[in-house]
């Protein structure tokens, strides 16, 4: 159970994030959602939130901007207490990050940096800040990619951006054992969100493709994602940690 945890998710406006935030809230979970620059989507994911019953507000968080956590740690802490009374995080989950897309002879150094920058550095350096606003026992859960065990044309620096969270999260595993803390990564497979410009989502004939080639017959929803991730978070998952979960039904055997 996740109730009466306090969860933050990032990059929560929308996809992914927004159904993470969801399932959480579901789960009884109260749930700060980040956005970069979607404050609209961002306020529909706290407004759904609450039509349900649940407890959210939201707070801008460029997480490729590592000089803005200190500040940003600061406010998320006293708005907290302010809210809630509370002054720990129990859940966190590293979910905003970028896709940029090329072949090696079109990667540029601007691409390169600012994925590397956003979904590395930006999640290491986010960990970093708020694992002091962490209550022992706290969960961190990672969003990853099944591009790290599968290869596509294209996704190179994307990949090795996402598979250097993956080692990270390993390796944090066992520096923040001693508190409690577990860390793991989820690897979303296939799955029919706005992700890169929402191609999965409104190309029929990709979807179909990669779903012939799925075990379980089709693309992933994203609440199954979600759900996975909050039930990563719940205490049945409570001896699971540095592990790499997929996430995809099977794509790409």
């Amino acid at each position: 159970m996740t109730e009466h945890r306090i969860a933050l998710v990032t990059g929560a406006n929308r996809g992914l994030g927004r159904s993470t935030a969801l399932a959480l809230a579901r789960r009884g979970a109260r749930v700060v959602v980040t956005y970069r620059g979607g404050a609209l989507g961002a306020a529909e994911t706290v407004q759904m939130i609450q039509d349900a019953g649940g407890d959210a507000f939201a707070t801008q968080l460029d997480i490729s901007n590592v000089d803005s956590f200190a500040t940003f740690t600061t406010e998320l802490a006293d708005e907290i207490r302010t809210r809630w009374g509370r002054t720990k995080l129990e859940v966190l989950v590293n979910n905003a990050g970028i896709g940029l897309f090329g072949r090696l002879e079109d990667v540029t150094v601007d691409s390169f940096d600012a994925l590397v920058g956003t979904n590395f550095r930006g999640t290491f350096f986010l960990v970093q800040a708020l694992v002091p606003h962490l209550a022992d026992g706290s969960r961190i859960i990672n969003v990853s990619t099944s591009l790290t065990r599968h290869v596509s044309p294209g996704t190179s620096v994307y990949s090795a951006s996402k598979a250097a969270v993956e080692v990270l999260s390993r390796s944090l595993a066992v520096e923040l054992g001693p508190r409690g803390i577990r860390i793991n990564a989820i690897a979303p497979g296939p799955s029919a969100t706005d992700f890169n410009g929402g191609a999965m989502r409104d190309d029929p004939e990709l979807r179909g493709t990669l779903a012939a080639r799925t075990a379980l017959g089709r693309v992933g929803k994203p609440e199954e994602i979600g759900d996975a991730i909050a039930a990563l978070a719940s205490d049945d998952m409570r001896w699971i940690t540095a592990e790499r979960i997929e996430v995809s039904g099977g794509a790409l055997l």
